[in-house]
């Protein structure tokens, strides 16, 4: 099916015969979402997605010094993914990966730029609004400026309250936030540097502190019926126009004593604060009763960065994977999936399962009794999460193009990881070839060994990728009819 008539698809299909179908395949719920989708057996769903958080930098993944005792917590009491992927190594196609089902190859946004999605592009969250779900962001979006097409309330969210633009993301103490379609006003006073960025000169209502405090609200406003929550703290990200000052935080708490470069206390005084909140939100969960009805996952939108002072290497944030944000290495990429859903998650559960954000539109269809729509990459995870004896389908490969630093394409085939860069120079260029199983850290290319698997790799990077109008490969005939703005974010 053309993609750009998903929309009509959704339209047409009318949900009520999908439903059922979809709702038969989960475990005790067979009555799942007929008619209407959001039935009695379909989840709350909340996605907390944390901003450029590396692989490393929590507990319950390997981190030895900052404090991270919820997310800890929530992982005991649900399952760890060992082998998920973000959508892409920066912010915005990640989160057009998360949202539609796409991947790089094919999604519409493919690099950090002012483009936003279309009103012909399906997101989760206007899939399980027509389910009958409540439907809410907190945070950062970066898929649409203001007054385009790509804003979340045009995008299938009923409530939003963040940031659009990714650069003034940056600034943790802004002058104003979205509520739906309206400015914010803030009591901050804000330097401009490289608009719309900026840095605080008079510090008063910390961005992040509030989002906690939306999201807690938003829980409390929808607990009578299903809800999905799509909470995008900016935690750890950098003010990256602060230089080295912009690992942003109001206290440096529990960290302040300890004998570290400022920014380091900074960026695990960020993780430890948001720790603390997402805590806060599980305790509200069991306060209203929802605690057995709510699935929640957690998760980053990339590996670490290396800006605003922040260091990767100080904490192991990658731990013990090559590279951090920006590359299509193993650090880049591979990050922290949580999912609890106490009664339907087993406790203490390790997945190997290899699964990447794009699995994640699928899932939450299937678990709202939904027909997802025709054409996605992503495959439903829901039969790793619930078990209960049913085959999980795997992913024949993984597909990333990232069009930055001389372009790079990378793709997970089993165990099989190829690398390609200098694209741009180099589009029939070599690819590195590496056994994750036997070397995780991408430390030895064994290429020349395996011709045949290289040849494999390099035919799924020629398949996976549909030409982009914005992001066109060398050779490629790409007429840009929308500005586009590289920008670091």
């Amino acid at each position: 099916m053309d993609r750009h008539t998903r929309r009509e698809f959704l339209k047409m299909m009318g949900f009520a015969a999908a439903s059922a179908g979809a709702a038969s395949l989960l475990p005790g719920c067979s009555g799942v979402g007929q008619a209407s989708g959001g039935g009695a057996g379909s989840p709350n769903i909340i996605f907390i997605l944390a901003d450029d958080l590396g692989y490393g930098d929590v507990g319950c993944y390997g981190q030895k010094v900052i404090q991270t005792p919820h997310i800890d917590q929530i992982a005991a009491e649900g399952m760890r993914f060992t082998d998920h992927y973000a959508g892409s190594t920066v912010c915005a196609p990640s989160r057009c990966c998360l949202m539609t089902g796409l991947h790089t190859g094919h999604a519409l946004i493919r690099g950090n730029a002012n483009v936003p999605l279309r009103p012909s592009d399906v997101t989760v969250a206007e899939l399980l609004k027509q389910a009958g779900y409540a439907t809410g962001i907190i945070g950062k979006w970066g898929l649409g400026e203001a007054d385009s097409t790509g804003i979340p309330n045009r995008q299938g969210f009923d409530y939003w309250f963040g940031y659009l633009n990714q650069r003034h993301a940056h600034n943790y103490y802004p002058t104003f936030l979205w509520r739906n379609e309206e400015k914010v006003r803030l009591e901050n006073e804000v330097q401009d540097v490289n608009p719309p960025g900026g840095v605080a000169t008079k510090r008063v209502q910390y961005s992040h502190d509030l989002f906690a405090e939306e999201a807690l609200a938003f829980v409390e406003r929808n607990k009578s019926k299903p809800f999905f929550l799509y909470l995008t703290f900016t935690i750890p990200h950098a003010n990256n126009e602060a230089k080295d000052k912009g690992m942003e935080v109001p206290s440096l708490e529990p960290y302040e004593g300890r004998d570290w470069p400022e920014p380091q206390k900074g960026h695990a005084a960020m993780i430890t604060r948001m720790d603390r909140d997402i805590g806060r939100l599980m305790a509200k969960l069991k306060e209203l009763g929802l605690d057995g009805s709510t699935l929640v996952m957690f998760s980053s939108d990339n590996g670490p960065h290396k800006e605003g002072g922040g260091d990767p290497e100080f904490f192991n944030s990658s731990g013990p994977l090559r590279g951090y944000k920006r590359a299509v290495y193993e650090g880049g990429i591979h990050v922290p999936l949580i999912a609890r859903w106490p009664g339907k998650i087993a406790a203490g559960a390790v997945s190997g399962h290899v699964s990447a954000f794009w699995d994640f539109l699928p899932t939450c269809c299937e678990l709202a009794g939904v027909q997802p729509p025709e054409g996605i990459d992503g495959i439903s995870i829901a039969p790793t999460l619930l078990g209960g004896g049913r085959k999980q389908r795997d992913h024949e490969y993984l597909y990333w193009e990232f069009h930055e630093q001389g372009k790079k394409q990378a793709v997970r085939m089993g165990d099989w990881k190829g690398v390609r860069l200098n694209v741009a120079k180099q589009p029939d260029g070599p690819i590195e070839l590496y056994n994750l199983k036997d070397d995780v850290g991408e430390t030895k290319n064994i290429a020349a060994r395996h011709p045949e698997i290289v040849a494999k790799i390099e035919e799924y990077m020629k398949a996976a990728h549909v030409p982009s109008e914005h992001w066109p490969m060398p050779g490629e005939e790409g007429t840009v009819t929308a500005q586009v703005t590289m920008r670091r974010t």
